[in-house]
């Protein structure tokens, strides 16, 4: 009986149905005889990181170098059994293109000249190119998105794939759907963008005084992202948490730049810094293990400007060694982590403390736009970059009003919840009132309970820095 060829019930599309006759023949074989595996089926563009194994391989060399040899049964045995050459094969003209998203795990055998000799990356979608994506899903379902909104997505997207943005599209319809609506909002089109990019919150309940020192941890980033960076804008601030990170402050770009200045890393140090300066300055000096990811982030990049790009007082890079110039392989002795230790870390600790002072006497400044932030993330958990601005200028945001951020009674009830909080905090004990809601009155947004507080007074925290 004749063996039965271990892809006889395998459909076409597995990639076998693309292959000629010879190179069929050769993974039957193969399989057949144990050299490849005969439930692992050809797949065209998944050498070697998909588990072709070598007969997919031979397979796929066999193919590309068989173009050359004369095709046919009559042309190559027939006329050669008459004493006849067989007719040369016609010159194809056959250009071979693969994809695959594991380049590293191509085979050196298919990179060789003559083969597969160049190689093109194709990376995240331009501005114009998400804008036309986006366009183009949200063409497919009922939305009121402007053009202008859609622009506006496009530019806040700044590494979304084709498949994230098809997935955030579907997942704000999914949104709206739930709200009992057939047509995607602005605020869907948003929440699917945070949820696709940040994942589901956690479901957890901070206890009051928690909930309020983290809103204020956060508000600082966000205040001191807002008020310096010009190269990152705010997408989200959030307290919600997710796993170990009790919340935070997201920045995207609104241009794809290349290159990075001393200015912007300097910035981004105050931003990150300031959660430790907001801490201190809100809460008489304590400061809370959340600052640890923040400094850790800091003290990376001044390092990467003091010892390696010339953003300090000397120019020499640190990441020359004697060794590497001799093309010795680098030994870690542990040296490398007593650098805190030495001059140059003196100069990297002395960046930070100027960096924690420029962060103090911002947020000094801006005290009542901290707690401005933190309320409105006490009040809705999440809010966009949008509306941060729209609480720091009091200005209307697409989902946050933050015009009532800016009359008088704010400011005086703030205070006075800040300092009940702030005693429940040294007390290890709850906050002895509720937390301020607004209510609408036309175009005045009035707190409730506007004279129950007064301001505090006297000094709100420590000086910034013993020196």
């Amino acid at each position: 009986t004749p063996l039965a060829s271990p892809f006889a019930s395998v459909p076409d599309c597995n990639g076998i149905g693309y292959l000629s006759e010879a190179a069929t023949n050769h993974v039957s074989h193969a399989a057949l005889h144990g050299a490849l595996p005969a439930a692992d089926p050809f797949v065209m563009g998944g050498m070697m990181g998909g588990g072709g194994g070598m007969g997919t391989l031979q397979a796929l060399l066999t193919e590309i170098s068989g173009l050359k040899k004369p095709r046919g049964f009559v042309n190559r045995f027939v006329r050669r059994a008459l004493g006849m050459r067989p007719k040369p094969p016609p010159k194809y003209r056959i250009l071979i293109m693969m994809a695959t998203n594991m380049p590293d795990a191509l085979d050196e055998a298919l990179l060789r000249p003559g083969r597969i000799d160049r190689l093109y990356k194709v990376g995240f979608p331009s501005k114009e190119g998400r804008k036309r994506t986006y366009q183009g899903y949200l063409d497919k379902v009922h939305h009121e998105l402007t053009d202008e909104q859609v622009e506006k997505l496009a530019v806040i997207s700044p590494y979304a794939s084709g498949a994230r943005v098809k997935d955030t599209v579907n997942e704000a319809l999914i949104l709206a759907v739930r709200d009992g609506r057939e047509v995607i909002t602005w605020k869907d089109i948003i929440q699917a963008k945070h949820l696709k990019e940040h994942g589901l919150p956690d479901d957890a309940e901070y206890i009051e005084r928690e909930r309020h020192a983290v809103a204020i941890h956060e508000a600082c980033h966000a205040v001191a992202a807002y008020r310096l960076r010009r190269h990152a804008v705010i997408d989200v601030a959030t307290i919600e948490r997710r796993g170990d990170v009790g919340g935070f402050v997201s920045s995207i770009p609104p241009e794809e730049a290349f290159f990075d200045w001393r200015s912007e890393f300097e910035t981004d140090i105050v931003v990150s810094i300031a959660s430790l300066a907001g801490e201190r300055l809100f809460f008489d000096g304590d400061n809370s293990a959340g600052v640890g990811g923040d400094l850790r982030n800091a003290t990376t990049v001044a390092l990467r400007m003091q010892g390696f790009a010339g953003m300090g007082t000397t120019i020499a890079s640190h990441a020359v060694t004697i060794g590497g110039m001799r093309g010795a392989q680098p030994i870690e002795d542990g040296s490398d982590r007593a650098w805190h230790e030495s001059a140059f870390g003196r100069e990297v600790e002395a960046k930070l403390v100027e960096l924690y002072d420029r962060a103090w006497r911002l947020l000094e400044e801006n005290r009542i736009e901290v707690l401005a932030v933190a309320h409105a993330l006490e009040t809705h958990r999440t809010v966009s970059g949008e509306d941060v601005a729209a609480i720091v200028d009091g200005t209307v945001g697409p989902f946050v009003d933050g015009r009532p951020y800016h009359d008088e009674p704010f400011a005086r009830i703030a205070d006075g919840y800040h300092e009940r909080a702030l005693a429940a905090h040294k007390a290890h004990s709850s906050i002895e009132a509720p937390l301020p809601v607004f209510t609408t009155g036309g175009l005045d947004h009035e707190p409730v309970g506007a004279s129950r507080w007064e301001p505090a007074e006297g000094p709100t925290g420590p000086p910034p820095m013993d020196r």
